[in-house]
């Protein structure tokens, strides 16, 4: 049996919504888009007691203009329908893809004789940072006078596709990536019924495929049901008409890549491991090879930046300064962007890393001094490097004997920084950031 979202607990009542039924040759993500919000799977931190959406949904708040800001496949179209139903608002869908300033001009033309009659509007723009700052600029004076309530969604971060007079009229709402979890109740779901479901097709699926299914579809649940469909229908009913879908059958349509990669397994780590002994080595076809595995299977591109910011000191260091400024670029930019343009500065920074010369003089200078730091714990610190904050820290001796190298340049040759046991350890030697290669 299906397994209950936590959506599902909270609106049992739910009826559903007849312009959001889809046709029995719809792909099956288009038929099991959820018809009521009881059937809603995931984003509870909108949606959740006591949300944002929860409130407008209870009636406790009127629908405002919104930016549905998140990942493909999180639902931000099912939210779009589920709220202007729940509104009891007529829905127009356009597709900033496809509509220019004069599919808008019309959908608010009706809009307005629709508000006549007493019955608000919800216009739902699909992608609508692809609309330009002309076609943007049209929809302003329908938003701003409530003849429309747009509700816009986008993959980018609106701050810099959507215009801000839009913007300081919307609420721009966050959707996270679906849980594996809320993915495999999906899964399930899709498999179980009969009306708009595969259940008609008998499929057999084993639970750690469906879980591994789950997974491979980060977040995404069209997806898992793209890949979910081509699985089932191109698997042969044997002699009693069931489905037996293999592994192998739905590694194939997810794509291999994809399927293969297991953010909280053993591979996960194998590949982030080549990757970076690969950029160690200076092999930039391996380094290159390595980083496609790890962005094609699926991992979570800013643990990529994270792994690069870390070799960029570790193994090129003082090398090359500007390793880390690259880095540090990198993962600044995929953080703002995401993927699929995110792939462009990770691997300029990885070909940049692979190029770089290589020291781990920063790291050895650092354990090195860490290994005197422990043994040597209880230490004192020298008085004339403490700082004299009180006349009795004064008068104790503290500060006494301290000279400013600003104003006393033979300072740094003649007072001394380091506790009395330690004096004349080196830890760090100027020729040791040229670079060559030591992994004491």
């Amino acid at each position: 049996m299906p397994r209950r979202s936590k959506t599902e607990e909270m609106f049992p009542e739910a009826e559903p919504a007849a312009d959001a039924v889809a046709t029995t040759d719809a792909p099956l993500a288009e038929r099991m888009r959820p018809r009521t919000l009881a059937e809603f799977v995931g984003q509870q931190q909108l949606v959740g007691e006591g949300r944002v959406l929860r409130r407008i949904i209870d009636g406790r708040g009127a629908l405002p203009s919104l930016i549905l800001w998140g990942a493909p496949g999180t639902g931000k179209t099912t939210l779009a329908r589920l709220l202007a139903r729940q509104s009891d608002a007529h829905f127009v869908a356009l597709s900033a893809v496809f509509s220019g300033v004069k599919d808008l001009r019309e959908a608010i033309a009706n809009a307005r004789d629709a508000r006549r009659t007493g019955r608000r509007t919800v216009l739902f723009v699909d992608e609508i940072h692809r609309f330009n700052k002309a076609q943007q600029d049209a929809l302003l004076p329908a938003v701003e006078d409530g003849t429309v309530t747009l509700i816009g969604a986008t993959t980018e971060n609106p701050s810099f596709e959507v215009i801000g007079a839009l913007l300081s009229r919307s609420r721009v709402l966050m959707l996270q990536p679906l849980a594996e979890d809320d993915i495999e109740t999906l899964i399930r779901r899709a498999l179980a019924d009969e009306s708009r479901g595969l259940a008609n097709l008998r499929p057999k699926i084993d639970d750690e495929t469906i879980r591994r299914l789950a997974r491979a579809a980060a977040g995404d649940a069209r997806v898992a049901l793209s890949a979910l469909e081509a699985a089932v229908e191109s698997t042969a009913p044997d002699g009693r008409g069931a489905r037996r879908v293999t592994e192998e059958t739905v590694a194939e349509t997810i794509g291999r890549a994809r399927y293969a990669y297991d953010k909280g397994g053993e591979e996960h780590y194998n590949l982030a491991s080549a990757l970076i002994k690969s950029l160690r080595n200076s092999d930039v076809n391996a380094a290159l090879y390595w980083l496609a595995r790890l962005v094609e299977g699926g991992a979570d591109p800013l643990f990529i930046a994270r792994r690069l910011c870390i070799l960029a000191s570790e193994d090129v260091g003082l090398a090359d300064p500007q390793a880390m400024v690259q880095a540090n670029a990198a993962a600044q930019i995929t953080n703002l962007i995401g993927l699929p343009e995110a792939l462009y500065p990770l691997t300029q920074a990885t070909l940049y890393l692979a190029r770089a010369p290589k020291s781990n003089a920063v790291k050895r200078a650092y354990f090195a001094a860490s290994e005197d730091a422990q043994e040597t714990a209880r230490e004192p610190v020298p008085f004339h490097l403490r700082n004299a904050v009180t006349p009795l820290m004064k008068r104790a001796g503290y500060g006494s004997g301290y000279r400013y190298a600003h104003s006393d340049p033979a300072a740094r040759e003649e007072m001394k920084c380091l506790p009395e046991k330690l004096q004349g350890k080196e830890y760090f030697r100027d020729n040791d950031e040229v670079g060559t290669m030591n992994d004491e």
